[in-house]
């Protein structure tokens, strides 16, 4: 079976389900996309490393890239290789000095992973076909640009949400970016960023 190569295109929260989010996948040359609901501890995780943040200690997915390089381990492509009743099915594709080796993974912790690693991400067209969705072409083509929007739990007015963010200056932009850091709320830290860097 030919495998299509995807990319992830935007992470937000899931309109479908309360505390969860969807990572939407994109097919690379192509229009269509592959929504994936995910948990809030994955869509962070995923967050983290696509706006490349430091957290303070590792995170998990952190701790097995770090684990898999010490042991001269390399992700070479994860491969969302099943659909059984709305759940994906994936595997990551690791390669050492004597084997490859296919590991059976949740579809959230592999995006992590390859995030991370900077691998591949492919998957089948029937997947693609029964749970993709088509965008229109409208004769443009558009640089892909990935979005993390802000989860909907704290968009509720609290002194972090985008509503109330314009409302601070710079100095409280910063002490509250150094606040939610040292909380590990990384996608609410994406938000105070973004709006730091708009002012700038």
């Amino acid at each position: 079976m030919k495998k299509i190569e995807l990319e992830i295109v935007a992470l937000s929260h899931s309109i479908t389900q309360t505390h969860s989010y969807a990572v939407v996948l994109g097919e690379v040359n192509g229009l269509r996309r592959l929504p994936i609901v995910i948990g809030g501890f994955e869509a962070q995780a995923i967050a983290v490393a696509l706006e490349h943040m430091q957290p303070s200690r590792p995170l998990t997915h952190d701790l097995m890239k770090n684990f898999m390089n010490a042991f001269n381990v390399e992700l070479v492509e994860i491969v969302i290789n099943d659909l059984q009743e709305g759940i994906f099915y994936s595997k990551l594709v690791c390669v050492s000095e004597h084997d490859t080796v296919e590991i059976d993974s949740r579809t959230s912790d592999a995006l992590a992973l390859a995030v991370r690693f900077g691998c591949p991400i492919y998957t089948y067209d029937h997947i693609l076909e029964s749970a993709g969705i088509l965008m229109e072409d409208n004769g443009k083509k558009k640089k892909t640009e990935v979005s993390v929007e802000e989860p909907a739990e704290i968009a509720a007015p609290t002194p972090g949400t985008r509503e109330n963010l314009t409302s601070l200056s710079l100095e409280e932009l910063q002490s509250l970016l150094t606040e939610v850091l040292e909380q590990e709320d990384y996608i609410r830290a994406i938000a105070i960023r973004d709006e730091i860097n708009k002012r700038r």
